[in-house]
């Protein structure tokens, strides 16, 4: 039978997963709220550009 207590004492957390979670909350996150202010904003550049405008 597995001795559970055991287990955990032996339990040491991968380096690998250590530095994925560093790089990810260190990281400048886009959410989707950015994502559509910079496609409405290059749209309105691209149809000043143009000169055609959508509806």
């Amino acid at each position: 039978m597995i001795n559970f207590e055991e287990e955990l004492k032996k339990f040491h957390p991968s380096l690998e997963i250590e530095e994925a979670e560093d790089a990810i909350y260190n990281q400048d996150m886009t959410d989707m709220a950015d994502l559509l202010v910079g496609l409405i904003k290059d749209d309105k550049e691209g149809n000043n550009r143009t000169g055609k405008k959508h509806l």
